[in-house]
């Protein structure tokens, strides 16, 4: 069921949800977190697809923050709020509440939301495109347990980090670090498989992939050594390496959906260890709510061996 209000508010977007609930029989909710989504029109769409599709698993209420900007004389003094309600068959399994913000309500985006949340219920912030320097003083990221964004996204993707890191609060997270859970826990169960001290490693991606990065100073946080980026013609990570005393633990992804894992006295076999979807990134980041300590040593690690050479 679809309901679009025009030049509301959020009390009557509350009464409306009420109202389409009942409609479709369904007066009470299951929804175990709100999940905003601040974006722009243009990257919308897919924004709240993905969120839909994670919604299975974690059923919620989205609201998908968009701010208009308008041209004209009066635009800034004008100040409109739009929504569209989508419940039932239309929302996934929760609720999705696209709002448009116009004029000077761009700047009260908190105030807007805050009505909406679902009662006694955490909150997720998401920015699936351009981010706030400092998430946690954000409006929107200030009603937040756990604040997204996704580096990759960026017009300097790499640099990024560093302002990330001096504006990291506990909480904040970015998909670019999601995306390397499969890496993390095939290069953890390596080493579990095989103890050796590791003497270096090295990093290979294409250019100025922030996941990368992100990898490497993991791995010089974790093992205290300085690991070599070095350029490839990706996609992606392509290769993860590490140097130990008794022989190369390599990862192999020149392409597609499988690896090659590479032990010392092993010998060589297929690992999945695909692209995923930022559907599937989505739904692994609801699955915890708890600050992410591991991401924000990480980030804030600085690199013993900087650069990206050819």
């Amino acid at each position: 069921m679809r309901t679009e209000l025009t030049d509301t508010t959020s009390s009557k977007v509350n009464r409306a949800l009420l109202a389409a609930r009942r409609a479709i029989g369904s007066p009470t909710t299951g929804l175990v977190l709100t999940l905003v989504i601040a974006t722009d029109e243009e990257n919308a769409y897919d924004a709240v697809r993905a969120a839909s599709e994670a919604s299975h698993e974690h059923p919620c209420r989205i609201i998908a923050v968009i701010k208009r900007t308008s041209r004209g004389p009066h635009s800034l003094r004008t100040s409109r709020l739009d929504a569209e309600l989508r419940v039932g068959s239309d929302a996934g399994t929760g609720e999705i509440v696209l709002l448009r913000l116009h004029g000077a309500l761009t700047e009260q985006a908190g105030s807007v939301v805050l009505p909406l949340l679902v009662p006694d219920a955490p909150v997720v912030a998401w920015w699936p495109a351009d981010a706030p320097t400092d998430l946690a003083k954000d409006p929107l990221g200030a009603l937040a347990q756990r604040r997204i964004t996704d580096a990759a996204a960026a017009y300097d993707p790499v640099g990024v980090l560093d302002e990330r890191a001096a504006a990291y609060h506990p909480g904040d997270t970015d998909l670019a670090w999601t995306r390397l859970t499969p890496w993390r826990a095939l290069l953890a169960a390596a080493l579990d498989q095989k103890p050796l001290p590791v003497t270096g490693a090295t990093v290979e991606s294409e250019a100025d992939n922030v996941s990368a990065e992100l990898l490497a100073r993991w791995l010089e946080d974790c093992l205290g050594v300085p690991v070599a980026r070095l350029e490839s013609a990706g996609p992606v990570i392509t290769r993860v390496s590490l140097q130990t005393t008794g022989g190369e633990i390599r990862v192999d992804r020149p392409a597609g959906k499988l690896a090659t894992l590479v032990l010392p006295g092993s010998p060589d076999r297929k690992v999945a260890l695909k692209i995923r979807s930022d559907a599937e990134l989505i739904a692994e980041e609801l699955r915890r709510l708890d600050a992410d300590v591991v991401y924000g040593s990480a980030l804030r690690r600085r690199p013993l061996q900087a650069g990206l050479s050819a």
